[in-house]
């Protein structure tokens, strides 16, 4: 898929769904996706005061943890290109009047470099359209030493576990979605594809580490089937 193509193709199917994302989400990781952004939040050692990106922050999950991290001291700055789904986040933001939502595009950040004491992102980066470009761009607005902290699917560690993941991803997942949103654009046809053409953890890491984070690693969770990857802005 051209990358202009698939930037409109995925904005069209996450305004499509904006509305049943956290139920679907929810239904679809058994719950587990709490306890994944609880982890994630806890791997980037927000401190209290801290400016803070959430990079394709969605529904704003992440951002309002973060929001409550780094108290009213801090600064959050919770940024998606999709208009719908911010403004699902935009509500859940409306407690915290030092987190912000912002429209923007991963790949061309809106703000100036080394603003950041930390960056954050959960299940955003396999959707844009160029992966390199985006981590140029958190590694760019992080201050030096700042810390990012990405959630995003990967690949099960076990073989049995992903056969099975694969049987649910490509079979389950597209029906129980349709089913709740009623959705008829096939992102749920698309969100396991993507998954599986996204680069696996050590891939990962290593396309960190290309545009100059140091100290990279991942941690995986549920077996693998999501992981967090971490890493420094050289001091």
């Amino acid at each position: 898929m051209h990358p202009s193509t698939k930037e409109t193709t995925v904005q069209a199917m996450f305004s499509s769904i904006a509305r049943f994302y956290d139920l679907n989400n929810t239904l679809l990781s058994f719950g587990l996706h709490h306890l994944w952004k609880r982890e994630t939040l806890r791997a980037a050692c927000l401190g209290r005061g801290a400016r803070v990106v959430d990079v394709g922050a969605g529904t704003g999950d992440l951002a309002r943890a973060a929001a409550r991290e780094v108290g009213k001291d801090g600064v959050v700055a919770a940024l998606d290109l999709n208009a719908p789904m911010l403004r699902v986040g935009q509500n859940k933001l409306q407690p915290f009047p030092h987190a912000l939502t912002i429209r923007g595009n991963a790949q061309a950040l809106p703000f100036a470099d080394g603003h950041f004491d930390a960056a954050l992102t959960g299940f955003c980066l396999r959707n844009v359209s160029d992966l390199d470009a985006a981590l140029r761009e958190i590694h760019r607005v992080l201050r030096p030493g700042g810390r990012f902290a990405c959630l995003e699917f990967s690949r099960p560690t076990f073989v049995v576990l992903r056969t099975l993941y694969d049987f649910y991803s490509f079979t389950l997942l597209p029906w129980v979605g349709q089913c709740v949103s009623g959705d008829r654009t096939g992102v749920y046809d698309y969100l396991p594809d993507s998954i599986r053409r996204f680069p696996d953890q050590v891939a990962f890491c290593r396309r960190i580490e290309a545009v100059g984070f140091c100290g990279v690693a991942y941690q995986n969770l549920s077996g693998g089937i999501v992981a967090i990857h971490t890493g420094r802005r050289a001091a």
